[in-house]
C-alpha cells in the first residue's frame, strides 16, 4: 500500500492540534510512529498511533494513521474502523476516503469501495491515484465502459502511471478494443521492459487482431520472464495452432500440463493439435479429459449444490412469477414452431421430459429461436438442471440483447449457484432494460 508514507508525510503537520498540556507528548508518539512506519515497523507504529488517541481521542490523523498501519499488516477490517473514525472528526480530507475505498476493495466490496471513491474525488478531483482505484473497482464489477472512463481520467492526469496504462489494456480487452489494448501494453513495454503481464496481454490483444507470429513472439518474451507460469505455454500453443505449427504446439500443451495438471484449455488445444496431426486416439482422449476436468456442466443437474443467497425455495418463487409471453408465431417449412407450441403444453401437464424434446427440436430446426432457448431454460430450471437453464438463457440473450426476463433469470439463477456478482449484474442488466422487480431482488440478495 504504497500510500502509507505520503500519506504520513501529508499528516506530520497536523501535529500541532493536540491539546497544549499533552502537546509534547502526543506529539512525540505521533512522530514515533510515523517513523516506524517509513521504516516497515507497523506494528510498532500502531501502538504509538494508540498512544496518541489515549492521549487525545478527537485528533483524527492518528486514526487514519494507525488506520493505514492496519492496512500494512492486512487487517482492513480494523483499518476501516479506524477510517471511520477518522472521517468522523473529518469528513473533508480526500484521502481518508480513498484509504478506506483500498480496504474495501481488498475484502471485494467494490460497490462500497466505489462510493469513498466517488467521495474522494468530489474532494479533490485532481488525484489521479483515486480515479485508477474507482476503474479497478468499477471493472471487477464487469462495468468496463465506468472503469475506461476512469482509467482515461487518471491517465489525463498521469499519463505514463504504469498500473492505469496496464488496467486499461486489460480492460480494452474485456471490451474487445484489441487495438486500444495493443496501444496500452506497448506502452507498458517501453516504460518498464521486463513486466511479464504486458508481453502477456499484448500477446492476447495480437491473437485477436491475427497477428500470431506477433503473439507468439510475446509468450516467448513473457515465458523468459516467468517460466513456470503455465498460462503462458498455453497461450502461446493457441497460437502456434493457429500458426499451424501443431507440432509446436503439442509442445507448449505439454509444459502447460506438466505445470498445471488440471487446465481443461491445455487439454483442448492439444487436443486439435493431435487430431490435425491426425492422432484421432491422442484427440480423443485429450477432448475427453478436457470435457471432464471441472466442468460443472458434467454429472447430474439435480446434486447441483445451491451455494448463493438464493436457495431452491427461492429460487422456484421467484422464477415462477414471471410470465412467458406466448404469441403466434408463422409456421415455417421445419415447423419449429409447432414443436414449440407443443412444448410449451406439454410442461403445463407436467410431461417434462417430451416438452424438453420438443424444444429441442425447435432450437433444432431454428438455431436462432430466442423464445425456444429461453422456455427450454424455464423446464430445465424447474426439472432441477440450473446449470443446462444458464446456458440456455445465455443463448437466449445472444440472440436477443434486448430480453429483460432472460437476463433477470439467469441472474437469480447464478445467484444461486454461488455466483452472486455475475448474477448481480444480469439483475442489473434486466433492471435497466425495464423489468422493475429485478430491483427487488437486487436489494435483498445482492448488498
Amino acid at each position: 500500500m504504497k500510500v502509507l508514507v505520503s500519506a504520513i508525510a501529508f499528516l506530520v503537520a497536523l501535529t500541532l492540534s493536540f491539546p497544549t498540556l499533552a502537546q509534547r507528548s502526543a506529539a512525540e508518539f505521533f512522530e514515533e510512529g510515523n517513523t516506524k512506519a517509513g521504516t516497515g515497523d507497523f506494528n510498532g507504529a500502531l501502538q504509538a498511533y494508540s498512544s496518541v488517541i489515549a492521549m487525545s481521542p478527537e485528533h483524527a490523523p492518528s486514526y487514519f494513521n494507525r488506520g493505514l498501519a492496519k492496512a500494512n499488516l492486512k487487517d482492513h477490517r480494523g483499518a476501516i474502523l479506524d477510517y471511520d473514525r477518522a472521517i468522523e472528526l473529518n469528513p473533508k480530507e480526500s484521502l481518508y476516503y480513498q484509504s478506506r475505498g483500498v480496504s474495501k476493495s481488498l475484502q471485494d466490496d467494490f460497490r462500497a469501495a466505489i462510493e469513498d471513491y466517488t467521495k474522494a474525488i468530489e474532494i479533490n478531483p485532481e488525484e489521479p491515484k483515486t480515479y485508477y482505484n474507482r476503474g479497478v473497482s468499477y471493472a471487477k464489477l464487469k462495468n468496463h465502459r465506468n472503469a475506461l472512463t476512469d482509467l482515461d481520467r487518471a491517465l489525463s492526469l498521469n499519463p505514463d502511471e504504469l498500473a492505469a496504462l496496464y488496467a486499461r489494456g486489460n480492460c480494452k480487452q474485456d471490451l474487445q478494443e484489441y487495438a486500444g489494448s495493443l496501444a496500452d501494453f506497448t506502452r507498458v513495454i517501453e516504460l518498464s521492459p521486463k513486466r511479464t503481464g504486458a508481453y502477456a496481454g499484448r500477446g492476447l490483444a495480437k491473437l485477436q487482431l491475427g497477428d500470431y507470429q506477433g503473439a507468439s513472439a510475446d509468450f516467448t518474451r513473457a515465458i523468459e520472464l516467468s517460466p513456470n507460469d503455465s498460462e503462458l505455454y498455453a497461450n502461446r500453443g493457441f497460437a502456434k495452432n493457429k500458426l499451424e505449427d501443431f507440432t509446436g504446439a503439442i509442445i507448449d500443451f505439454d509444459k502447460t500440463i506438466q505445470l498445471s495438471p488440471d487446465n481443461f484449455l491445455a487439454y483442448y488445444g492439444r487436443g486439435f493439435s493431435k487430431g490435425r496431426l491426425n492422432d484421432q486416439r491422442g484427440a480423443i482422449a485429450d477432448l475427453t479429459k478436457s470435457i471432464e476436468l471441472k466442468n460443472p456442466y458434467v454429472g447430474d443437474p439435480k446434486k447441483i449444490v445451491y451455494a448463493g443467497k438464493i436457495n431452491k425455495e427461492k429460487l422456484d418463487e421467484l422464477r415462477d412469477q414471471v410470465q412467458q409471453p406466448v404469441k403466434i408465431d408463422n409456421l415455417t417449412n421445419e415447423r419449429a414452431e409447432a414443436y414449440y407450441i407443443r412444448g410449451m403444453n406439454k410442461a403445463k401437464v407436467g410431461d417434462t421430459k417430451s416438452a424438453l424434446q420438443d424444444m429441442t427440436t425447435a432450437v433444432e430446426l431454428n438455431p436462432t429461436y430466442s423464445s425456444a432457448y429461453f422456455s427450454r431454460a424455464l423446464i430445465r430450471s424447474a426439472s432441477g438442471d440450473q446449470m443446462g437453464a444458464v446456458l440456455d438463457f445465455s443463448s437466449s440473450i445472444k440472440l436477443r440483447s434486448d430480453y429483460p426476463e432472460a437476463y433477470y433469470l439467469r441472474g437469480i439463477l447464478k445467484n444461486s449457484l454461488g455466483q452472486v456478482n455475475e448474477g448481480c449484474m444480469d439483475l442489473s442488466k434486466a433492471g435497466e432494460l425495464g423489468y422493475q422487480q429485478a430491483y427487488k431482488v437486487i436489494a435483498s440478495f445482492c448488498n
